[in-house]
């Protein structure tokens, strides 16, 4: 796992996660492509987790390099990720990208939403 060195960035990245993730960024034409990770409401259990990778800032972003690869949060998902862990697996079934986040009451059972613990 790579070490966090910013105690206000929410969220750490596998080194498994980054390796993909750098791959793909490198199939982008776009110049200064970054991922964006966040949630929105929606999905079965109340909140969705967003991955994309982008090119446009927003003034409440929080950034960090995680070896070369730039991850963008904004504040406000930054309250649910807090914590969370964000890991690939290369598994034929049920693999691909996984957030493990402390945050979670519930998850569904596809892992893309989860409804935050009562406070």
């Amino acid at each position: 796992m790579v070490e966090e060195t910013n105690s206000e960035y929410p969220i750490q990245v596998t080194e498994k996660a980054i390796a993909q993730l750098q791959r793909l960024v490198l199939k982008d034409p776009r110049e200064g492509v970054f991922l964006r990770v966040g949630v929105k409401g929606g999905g079965c259990s109340g909140l969705e987790y967003v991955m994309k990778l982008d090119t446009t800032r927003k003034p409440i972003d929080l950034s960090k390099d995680f070896s070369g690869l730039e991850v963008v949060c904004d504040a406000k998902s930054a309250v649910y990720l807090k914590g969370a862990i964000l890991d690939y697996t290369g598994n034929l079934i049920g693999g691909g990208f996984k957030f493990e986040n402390p945050n979670a009451g519930r998850s569904c059972g596809c892992g893309t939403s989860f409804m935050p613990q009562a406070s």
